[in-house]
Parts: C-alpha cells; structure tokens; sequence
C-alpha cells in the first residue's frame, strides 16, 4: 500500500446495490487515503451530488440506473474540474473498453480483490489509467464510440433524411450548431461529405448486427 497523501483524496461512490455500496463505504472509510464525500444508488442522485460537490475520484457500478455510468461521464466529463472515473463492473464482455471509451481513467473488476478497487483509485487520482487487458484494435475498428451523445443523435437523425435545418428544428439547435456538429462527425468518421457520413452510420449498424 502506498503512503497516504497528506490531502486525502475525496472519493464519491454510485452502486444500486445497497450491500455493496455499504462495503465499499467502509473500505474507503478506513483507508487514510482516501475521504469519502457521499454515495448514491441511482446517476441522478449521483449527478446532483457530484454537481455541488466537486471530488477527485468517482467510483461507478456500470449499469448504476437510470442512466447508466457511460452517459454519467459523458455528461460530467465536459465539466470544468470534472472528476476521474473508475468503472466498477464485470469483466465480461466488452464492458472494460466501453468504459474506457466512454472516457474513465480506469476500471476494477467486481470479482477481483477489495485492495485492488482502492489501489486502483490511488493510480486514477495519480493521473494513471488503470484497465485490465483490452484489445484496442476493436476500440479503432468503430469510431462511431467515440462520438459523443449529441453527435451520434445527429448521425442518427441524419441517417433518416432530415436536412440542417429540420435537424436544427429537430434538436432545438441553431443550424451553425448542426454544422459544427456534422464538421465534427465528419472528422471522427474519416469521411468526406454527408452521404459518407449516412453510408457509415448504416455498415457500422449492420456490423453489429
């Protein structure tokens, strides 16, 4: 175990299940390390919480409700002083690279050893990124993760035939946003023009599928 900071650092947790939430207080509670600020069972209360208190590290189950811990940190992330997240989750599946993409500094396996889930914590507020193995040539293949929500809602609106300005009526944006926007995707897809952009959108649904 490394030395504690002479600062603690302010840990915020999110579980929707109370007995895990209640062990991991604890944990954190009892390591001088860290200084627990408050937990939550549901993002929202989470997000209003983090909101009004700022801390350095937040620890998040995967599947918190109601919106989950992907669109959590996409919504804090663009924060000024926004936290470092740590994905609390199942190995299984492609849970561990979803939560990198989505943008957490690291992630802590359910199954693994409770030293594991603080050691973790200490190297994300350290400025490390902790994941256990991912094969980031899946993270390449598909940059259509790497938009954020408001631009894959765009690509999906797009998709359907709506021009900039049903777009911006759509999305009660102004149409300078909606080509700032497309300008992005466009970028984050490597294509060229609108029907690129739509002729990806599809292969990359009928890939998945």
């Amino acid at each position: 175990m490394t030395e504690p900071s002479p600062h603690p650092i302010d840990v915020m947790l999110a579980d929707n299940n109370p007995l895990v939430l209640s062990a991991m207080s604890e944990i954190f509670e009892r390591d001088p390390r860290f200084s627990l600020v408050a937990t939550s069972a549901t993002a929202e209360g989470f997000l209003g919480a983090v909101m009004r208190v700022p801390v350095h590290v937040c620890v998040v189950a995967w599947n918190i409700p109601v919106l989950g811990a992907a669109k959590l940190i996409e919504v804090l992330r663009e924060q000024d002083n926004a936290p470092r997240f740590v994905v609390y989750g199942d190995v299984t599946g492609d849970v561990p690279r979803l939560a990198m993409q989505a943008g957490a500094a690291g992630f802590a396996p359910r199954s693994g050893e409770v030293e594991g889930l603080l050691e973790t914590c200490a190297d994300v507020a350290d400025g490390k990124m902790v994941f256990p193995f991912i094969d980031v040539r899946k993270m390449q293949q598909d940059p259509i993760h790497n938009l954020s929500r408001k631009e894959r809602e765009i690509l999906e609106a797009l998709a359907k035939g709506l021009s900039n300005r049903e777009l911006s009526k759509d999305l009660q944006i102004s149409t300078n946003t909606v080509k700032f926007h497309l300008s992005n995707i466009y970028e984050k897809l490597t294509v060229k023009n609108r029907a690129q952009a739509i002729a990806y959108f599809y292969s990359s649904r009928m890939a998945s599928e």
